[in-house]
């Protein structure tokens, strides 16, 4: 199989029950601006940590949606890999980076059965993916697993997720998150509270979240 074939072969639609066609919610969506986690940019929490707390060259952006981090990380020079389960997502993704004329490596995949052989990688980025799959326990399980796997030692990795606090009936407790991000594969785990953004029906929406950055150990 070529490069060009297996590339392909990636791209097929996926086959996953997390409770959600992405597909069936970006097109239905298509006409008013996006679902509400597409809000034009990268959250600005994670805008907040683009020029100062990013090691690399290569960084990979999970669940990347229509890409607006990834591109924002490509701007500033990084090799930057980005999967969503979504190929609407990231045909648009695609679209995007190639008006700016910027090399992004999108591809579709499911972020619980991750094949990239181009790991592991010095940042991580989860943008709002991680808090999705806590409602599914055995895809949250499968996609944890898989994560000191794709960052190097002594990688950053930095997940966003909105907080029960929020009221939405979901999200991430504090507590939940650091338990996801325990030794010895992860140390110097930090988290903060901040605002989640999102877009909806003309309304700008400020969430009750946390941004957690924690390194992938060097001795594991």
């Amino acid at each position: 199989m070529s490069a060009r074939d297996d590339e392909a072969h990636r791209d097929e639609p996926v086959e996953v029950d997390h409770g959600h066609d992405y597909d069936e919610v970006y097109r239905d969506a298509a006409d008013s601006g996006g679902p509400p986690w597409d809000i034009g940019g990268p959250q600005p929490a994670l805008a907040e940590v683009l020029d100062q707390g990013v090691t690399g060259p290569k960084v990979l952006d999970i669940g990347c949606g229509t890409g607006d981090l990834a591109i924002a990380l490509a701007r500033r020079g990084h090799q930057v890999t980005a999967v969503d389960i979504s190929r609407v997502a990231i045909d648009q993704a695609r679209a995007k980076a190639a008006r700016e004329g910027l090399a992004v490596h999108f591809e579709v995949q499911d972020a619980t059965a991750l094949c990239l052989p181009s790991a592991p990688f010095d940042t991580v980025f989860d943008s709002g993916l991680l808090h999705s799959l806590h409602r599914y326990g055995a895809a949250m399980d499968r996609y944890l697993a898989s994560l000191p796997g794709l960052a190097a030692p002594g990688a950053t990795a930095f997940v966003l997720a909105v907080s029960p606090a929020a009221g939405r009936g979901w999200g991430m407790t504090e507590r939940e998150l650091r338990a996801s991000f325990a030794g010895p594969e992860w140390t110097g785990t930090e988290v903060r509270e901040i605002d989640v953004v999102a877009e909806t029906g003309g309304r700008t929406l400020h969430l009750a979240g946390h941004l957690l950055r924690t390194v992938r150990a060097l001795d594991t």
